[in-house]
């Protein structure tokens, strides 16, 4: 998910928490059934494609990004699939085995994740110094905000293992750490009373916008995704893997809803025209710009959010679960990455930098950014393969592995 340039992010501010509620009965889950949603592989996998290619300087493939044609960004799409794929793995895990069991094993998820963005940080930062004092650029460090480093490695270390220094396109995996920390107790709530588990993420939401709660950033600034607010889209995909999606089906299949979410992805659409057409912008009423703008992409807008919504409702309605595409060859690649979304993610972004160094040491039009985009996923695509490859013949010793491969199946992909 990662600081994505986006014309809907507007300034980087300090906001919002929250949730409320209604009861409803624990949540359940089936003992049988091993087969992965696949579903869920393939968007996170379609998520990790885009976010890459989005921290690649404009090229012709950025237009095929949804970033360019509404609100929202693949960073929602990595984020709720995070939430929902957690929730079912370890809310199964704390209702077999209880809550210290899936505790234990959302906190090993957590060191997990912590190395690999401690690893990411480290490999990043000499991949750029590198290339910086290589080729005598000092530029290269300003643009992917390492100076601070230079100056100050000791601090900067120091508050980089705090999760509060961040190179460029490193910011969703603090974000994901963060989220994933306080996953137990959410899941515990949610597990007895899952409405109004969501009504206290929506609430923290609520008071993150209201009185500008945020995380600090070193040197200056804040995150550029703020938790507080960010948190509700991750609790929301829990909430849908416990049920909640379920209980909301004679709504998403109703024709209201769906002609609802066709007119705000239109309307969406024609806002965002206006940004890369200047002659339409005169189109776009002051009155609608002035309660619209800007369109708060560090404190999840309400904007932004309800666009992934409405993404989302579409997707369920005409996506189905068993629609036999999914297990096409062509969407082999894209389900693998979603699978190993953890490795794919720290290899796009050290692919992203050494594709906007090509892109800055040589002239080669459109047709180099499109090669240097295609190449990109090709070599993400491959690492997935292997990935897999080395897991099915590797990940086979033990009661403990094959439990742990039967949850992340369960999930469709790594939690």
């Amino acid at each position: 998910m990662t600081s994505i340039a986006d014309p809907t992010a507007g300034p980087l501010p300090a906001k919002r928490p929250a949730r409320g509620g209604v009861a409803a009965p624990a949540i359940t889950f089936p003992v049988s059934g091993t087969e992965r949603e696949l579903r869920l592989d393939l968007f996170r996998g379609l998520a990790l494609w885009l976010i890459f290619i989005d921290h690649l300087p404009q090229n012709i493939l950025t237009w095929l990004t949804i970033r360019n044609y509404g609100f929202s960004d693949a960073t929602e799409i990595f984020i709720f699939i995070s939430g929902y794929t957690a929730a079912f793995v370890y809310g199964r895990t704390m209702q077999e085995q209880g809550f210290v069991i899936a505790a234990a094993r959302i906190l090993r998820r957590v060191w997990t994740i912590y190395v690999a963005h401690v690893f990411l940080f480290t490999i990043f930062l000499a991949e750029i110094s590198y290339v910086a004092t290589s080729f005598q650029n000092p530029l290269y460090t300003e643009e992917m905000g390492i100076l601070d480093f230079l100056k100050q490695p000791d601090v900067t270390i120091v508050q980089a293992l705090l999760l509060r220094f961040r190179p460029v396109n490193m910011d969703v995996l603090p974000l994901y750490i963060v989220l994933m920390l306080f996953l137990a107790p959410i899941l515990w709530l949610m597990r007895r009373k899952p409405d109004i588990a969501l009504g206290l993420s929506v609430l923290l939401y609520a008071l993150t916008w209201e009185f500008d709660l945020y995380l600090s950033a070193y040197p200056n600034g804040v995150w550029a995704f703020n938790p507080f607010a960010w948190q509700l889209l991750f609790v929301f995909g829990a909430w849908c893997a416990l049920g909640g999606a379920k209980r909301m089906s004679r709504i998403l299949d109703s024709n209201i809803t769906l002609w609802i979410c066709v007119a705000y992805l239109l309307a969406a659409f024609w806002v965002t025209l206006t940004w890369y057409v200047p002659q339409f912008h005169h189109l776009l009423p002051r009155i609608i710009e002035q309660w619209m703008y800007p369109i708060n992409k560090t404190d999840l807008d309400v904007l932004r959010f309800a666009h992934f919504l409405a993404l989302a409702a579409l997707t369920i309605r005409f996506l189905k679960k068993d629609w036999p595409g999914l297990k096409s060859p062509r969407l082999r690649p894209l389900i693998l990455c979603g699978q190993h979304s953890l490795e794919i993610f720290c290899i796009g972004v050290f692919l992203a930098f050494a594709g906007h160094f090509i892109l800055a040491e040589v002239s080669g039009g459109a047709f180099m950014h499109f090669l240097i985009s295609v190449s990109g996923i090709m070599v993400m695509s491959g690492a997935a393969w292997v990935f897999s490859w080395y897991k099915r013949v590797g990940g086979k010793t033990g009661s403990g592995a094959k439990s742990q491969k039967a949850e992340a199946d369960l999930a469709g992909g790594d939690a």
